[in-house]
């Protein structure tokens, strides 16, 4: 698959980690990576010393971190000149991945969640609303027109590009580098109800009404279209963990 991503959907991945001892935190970013589709298959992840640089952590930790990745078959290791660490593709595994989380998590963890992102996300609209200058409304207004809604893989790529290329436009260092936090955290989680066609319709028009408010400098308008859209999708997110409770899966469809 060809996606579209923008550069802070893959600065999100590749983001300095809080705590720098633990292994885990490595695997679990790149995994995010993968199931939201920024990390594609195929694709050759950056050189260990690159990855110990940009995670902020030692060399033994992306090795460990990587090590566990292997395990769970996400990625592989390839030797000689054109070898290195390559995404697996496995849409079995990822999905399986995502169940494995949601079955971790209670609603009612699930739905803060989705709570907290909502309230930074909207924090994010409205100083975007306020601030972005007229060259960076026809930005994000050019970059969403081209971003792909029609599969729910390419879906998930760019919905996420679009929350952090929002992000951005707050010029706000601290509220960036929160949604980075959260997108490689509750990111795949979030955007599950992008597998409907009807939904991923929905959540591109949400999107649209969001830049809209943001090229007039309406912040109530941004903020209530975030709303909206953070509601639809936590809705989904919340039916998807009831049907697997009740011991569905994440392919099944969702009925009223």
């Amino acid at each position: 698959m060809e996606s579209r991503v923008g550069p802070g959907a893959r600065e999100a991945v590749f983001a300095q980690l809080a705590d720098t001892g633990r292994a885990e935190q490595v695997a679990q970013r790149l995994t995010d990576g993968i199931v939201l589709g920024v990390l594609g298959p195929g694709e050759r992840l950056p050189s260990e010393p690159e990855l110990a640089r940009r995670f902020g952590v030692a060399l033994i930790t992306v090795r460990e971190g990587l090590g566990i990745l292997r395990e769970t078959g996400l990625v592989e290791t390839r030797r000689g000149r054109d070898g290195g660490s390559f995404i697996v593709e496995n849409d079995a595994d990822h999905r399986s991945l995502i169940t494995t989380r949601l079955r971790g998590l209670a609603q009612v963890e699930l739905s803060d969640m989705a709570v907290y992102f909502g309230a930074i996300l909207a924090g994010t609209v409205e100083r975007a609303a306020e601030r972005a200058s007229t060259g960076d409304a026809e930005r994000i207004t050019t970059w969403l027109r081209a971003a792909d809604f029609t599969t729910a893989a390419a879906a998930r790529t760019n919905q996420g590009g679009f929350f952090l290329e929002v992000a951005v436009l707050s010029q706000s260092a601290r509220l960036v580098r929160e949604q980075i936090r959260l997108q490689a955290e509750f990111g795949p989680l979030l955007l599950l109800g992008l597998d409907d066609a009807a939904q991923r319709a929905d959540v591109a028009a949400h999107d649209r009404r969001i830049v809209r408010a943001i090229a007039q400098h309406r912040t109530a308008k941004a903020r209530e279209a975030v709303g909206d859209l953070v509601r639809g999708l936590s809705e989904h997110l919340l039916a998807t963990k009831a049907r697997i409770e009740r011991g569905g899966s994440l392919d099944e469809p969702i009925t009223a």
